[in-house]
């Protein structure tokens, strides 16, 4: 079966809407994890996400 370009394309976009989410889901991760091990300070902030999901 050959894929249309619209369903190729609708694919690729959910791909990504997946990746997005999850870069998403491990940067609230990372924030909630820095606020627990500095329980208190009200100077924290939550770490900055780069595109990848690592904490800058």
């Amino acid at each position: 079966i050959q894929l249309q370009a619209e369903e190729f394309d609708l694919m690729t976009a959910a791909a990504d809407l997946d990746e997005i989410k999850e870069v998403n889901a491990n940067c609230i991760l990372m924030a909630n994890l820095q606020q627990a091990s500095t329980s208190g300070t009200e100077t924290d902030k939550a770490p900055v996400c780069d595109s990848d999901g690592s904490a800058e």
